[in-house]
């Protein structure tokens, strides 16, 4: 097996699963661990895994995206805390939009029933997740639903955000880095992201370690167009206060 087919068969295996572990690699290739480490420091380079301390985990990208079921398995007990710190944020607002993705899912279910909310989303999972509140208004953004993630793009979509002043969104990303800023794979979900931060006053980014030093394709929002960040211990204390420093608050939760 050359290095090239090795490599096919190891973002093949990190995508499918979620991750992969070194030792289990070469196993599996039949290959020495530092031929295994070569490999994913290659496949670093082309933006294709992050590594991590003994593997690595796929990037999402224009050809590759995970779905929401997929993400619902992935990190959840940091995902909750992440949630839960950043409902804490919504202080007085009166209008919400919540992005597609599960984190903001999550979100959604952690906000205050027991006031007057309404909420705009993208998102049929966040929209189902909420219609039975008594005092929260879903409104449910139309558009092509994607199967992946169940939201809605397109024009249909944002040209109805266009039309409103939002108090606060709370925004996911497919990767968010200090060079490229916040980055998705799909230009039309870039598109609804874009419009949701001008349509809104205030913006907080929610996501978990994983997302940050990754770039996709499409940008929609530099860091400095954040007020907070929202995001798991297992980030560093020092490179949050790098992306501090471009501006937001980081909330490691």
């Amino acid at each position: 097996m050359t290095a090239e087919e090795r490599q096919r068969q190891i973002v093949r295996a990190a995508r499918r699963s979620g991750s992969v572990d070194v030792s289990a690699l070469a196993v599996e290739l039949g290959v020495a661990k530092e031929t295994v480490r070569r490999d994913l420091r290659a496949l670093e380079d082309h933006g294709l895994v992050r590594r991590t301390h003994g593997g690595a985990y796929p990037v999402e990208s224009s050809g590759f995206e995970t779905t929401l079921a997929f993400r619902t398995t992935m990190h959840v007990p940091e995902k909750r805390r992440v949630a839960a710190a950043a409902a804490e944020l919504l202080g007085d607002a009166e209008t919400v939009f919540i992005d597609e993705g599960f984190t903001p899912q999550l979100i959604a279910e952690a906000l205050p029933k027991n006031r007057e909310l309404t909420v705009i989303t993208a998102s049929l999972a966040t929209a189902g997740a909420l219609a039975t509140a008594d005092h929260i208004t879903v409104l449910l953004l139309g558009g092509r639903v994607r199967p992946g993630t169940l939201a809605t793009v397109d024009h249909w979509t944002t040209r109805m955000l266009a039309g409103f002043v939002i108090d606060l969104a709370f925004i996911g990303a497919n990767g968010i880095s200090r060079e490229h800023g916040l980055t998705t794979p799909d230009p039309a979900v870039s598109e609804v992201k874009a419009q949701a931060l001008r349509a809104s006053r205030r913006v907080v980014f929610t996501g978990v370690h994983t997302k940050f030093g990754a770039a996709s394709f499409c940008r929609f929002a530099s860091v400095g167009d954040l007020e907070t960040i929202v995001t798991s211990t297992l980030l560093s204390t020092s490179e949050a206060h790098r992306y501090a420093l471009l501006g937001p608050q980081v909330i490691r939760a």
